[in-house]
């Protein structure tokens, strides 16, 4: 499904990708783990188009999703891809706080310019599965931390995006609801074939992945 080949990645004299090469297939659950500094981040950005790899002709980079070379996009074109096909979850729900979850949760819709009617009804049974069905109109600062984090996912998964890269889900949640979040992401990948790729400091959801890839100066070791 993705395949990234030679991604190498320079900010000024600093070479924090030295020539990645990874694949992940449709449904699987891949985890990324290493020191800090070691370039999950900075690959999980390029992976989520969020960067870009430096000089990919110079390298012969590549970063494809079912056969298609996005990294080399232009910005218009980068954006479009993103939306259709990616979804994101991060250490903070990144909610805004004027919006319902309901409003949030529609934001990539609208983002689109898609009608809000026709993903209405995923939309209710993603706040049915992630069991905040009760939180609809709720706002951010009306939610605990564990509901703020399943609106985020419900955000994520809204569009029925191909992946999902999550960047230290788990990192502001006590371990109650950390638990949950991981039990959550297997459900969503058994109920969904959802793809996700995780980079965590969390070793005991890196353990329950199906694959589990060490980085360690700019490199996957394993």
């Amino acid at each position: 499904m993705i395949e990234a080949k030679n991604v190498h990645k320079f900010y000024g004299n600093l070479h924090v990708l030295k020539g990645v090469d990874l694949k992940i297939m449709q449904g699987e659950v891949v985890s990324i783990v290493g020191e800090s500094g070691a370039g999950k981040s900075t690959l999980l950005q390029i992976l989520g188009s969020l960067d870009r790899p430096t000089d990919p002709k110079k390298y012969h980079t590549s970063v494809t999703m079912d056969g298609a070379e996005y990294a080399q996009l232009n910005d218009k074109n980068l954006s479009n891809f993103r939306n259709k096909n990616i979804g994101f979850i991060f250490q903070y729900h990144n909610l805004l706080p004027e919006f319902t979850a309901w409003e949030n949760v529609m934001i990539p819709i609208r983002i689109a310019k898609l009608p809000i009617k026709d993903f209405e009804d995923r939309a209710h049974e993603l706040f049915k599965d992630l069991n905040i069905s009760l939180r609809m109109q709720h706002k951010p600062r009306q939610l605990s931390g564990g509901e703020a984090q399943r609106v985020a996912v419900a955000r994520a998964l809204i569009h029925q995006p191909k992946v999902i890269f999550a960047d230290e889900p788990t990192g502001n949640l006590d371990s109650k609801n950390a638990d949950d979040l991981h039990d959550l992401f297997f459900r969503l990948r058994d109920k969904y074939n959802q793809t996700f790729v995780i980079v965590t400091h969390n070793n005991k959801l890196a353990d329950l992945t199906d694959r589990k890839l060490k980085m360690y100066d700019g490199l996957i070791t394993n």
